[in-house]
């Protein structure tokens, strides 16, 4: 049995901005009726915290908290997070916490307890000012641009470890080398790209645009592989070499299956997954039933397992497929040339990414197996 991969335990109400393309937003609709406490009190928590470390088969555990806006919890909650969680570590469990935030509320005691507690910090942030701004705006429509890089400076200040989260939308989609070059000058090390495709959702989101998350990706690439490897670690990048060389992606949407990632709302109910927390996807709630039974319940290995068996005929005999394995399900709403459905609506972006790259991750691999680093790329690229 595998260990549970981190749960989320999203705040989805809860923002302090409107962000035009946040996929949680309508499910607040989901529970209507308890608009008005919308929050996980002290006994789901402590469930939450206890069912969750039982579930592992082992001793690292990792709590992912986000949102909406988590740092609108006070930091009282969090610290009650870290209560819960010392008796386990002192029964030799390594606990760590990650948390996602749009940075706009971090302050200097936000921080010095992320120091002290040695947590990861996401922030989401799109771009230079032009195109974070163009759709992470505030409830009144005003900028937060400068909130959100207050906030990193914070981080910076205190030397809390933290990423970049970007979303990748319609109109960032088309300055590549502007957001790859702004996130280099904050400091940034890690990033992750999002692109915006939702198929599902009822929210007008600013989608990516057919080629132009290839062209996006690529052109980041091509900057990254002369530059960059070793110094800067682009999930994407990082998630194709290992594929290339036969080891776990790290990144769900380029696994085989799927169906470890759960999400628990704040009342206690689990879902397969936080891009789907919808009625048909609820397996139970941990007032009544255990995270363990939930996860390995017949309809959440299924969900899993129907990330392959439901790939179309094409996806099964693409070249492709040990790289990308038909992408995030959430995004499987196109048809094949055939007429065939479960096609992703990106996949001729990650066709002509993979043929793209695959000479340097080719490179790369063999520097692997020969136990060299892979940042030997970067001279190799010059003859």
């Amino acid at each position: 049995m595998s260990t549970i991969a981190p749960f989320s335990h999203p705040l989805y109400v809860m923002a302090n901005l409107h962000c035009k393309y946040c996929y949680y937003l309508e499910k607040k609709e989901l529970y209507k009726a308890h608009h008005s406490s919308m929050l996980m009190d002290d006994h789901t928590l402590e469930t939450y915290i206890r069912q969750y470390i039982e579930a592992q088969t082992q001793p690292q555990v990792l709590f992912t908290w986000h949102g909406g806006e988590p740092l609108l919890r006070p930091l009282s909650f969090y610290k009650r997070v870290l209560k819960l969680q010392e008796p386990y570590t002192r029964r030799g469990y390594i606990i760590d916490n990650s948390l996602q935030t749009n940075g706009t509320l971090l302050t200097d005691e936000w921080c010095a307890f992320f120091r002290e507690h040695n947590w990861l910090i996401g922030i989401s942030i799109d771009g230079p000012q032009e195109l974070h701004d163009a759709y992470r705006r505030d409830c009144e429509g005003q900028s937060s641009f400068h909130q959100v890089m207050r906030g990193i400076r914070l981080l910076q200040k205190h030397g809390v470890e933290w990423n970049a989260m970007g979303v990748v939308n319609d109109y960032n989609a088309d300055h590549p080398l502007d957001v790859y070059h702004f996130y280099k000058e904050i400091g940034c090390k890690y990033i992750q790209f999002t692109p915006i495709v939702e198929g599902r959702s009822a929210v007008d989101v600013p989608m990516v645009r057919p080629f132009q998350y290839a062209h996006f990706c690529c052109t980041i690439f091509d900057e990254w592989v002369r530059h960059d490897v070793g110094q800067v670690f682009v999930q994407l990048f990082d998630a194709t070499l290992a594929c290339w060389a036969g080891e776990p992606p790290g990144l769900c949407s380029m696994c085989p299956t799927c169906g470890h990632a759960g999400v628990i709302e704040h009342n206690g109910d689990v879902y397969s997954c936080d891009h789907f927390v919808f009625p048909e996807y609820l397996l139970g709630n941990i007032h009544r039933d255990t995270i363990t039974s939930m996860m390995y319940s017949k309809r959440q290995l299924q969900f899993g397992r129907d990330k392959y068996e439901r790939l179309p005929h094409q996806c099964k005999v693409c070249q492709w497929r040990f790289v990308c394995n038909g992408g995030c399900p959430k995004d499987r709403f196109c048809q094949t040339a055939d007429g065939e459905p479960g096609l992703n609506y990106l996949c001729q972006d990650y066709r002509q990414f993979f043929a793209h790259v695959a000479p340097y991750m080719d490179f790369m691999k063999n520097e692997l197996l020969h136990q060299r680093p892979p940042a030997n790329v970067m001279k190799w690229t010059l003859e």
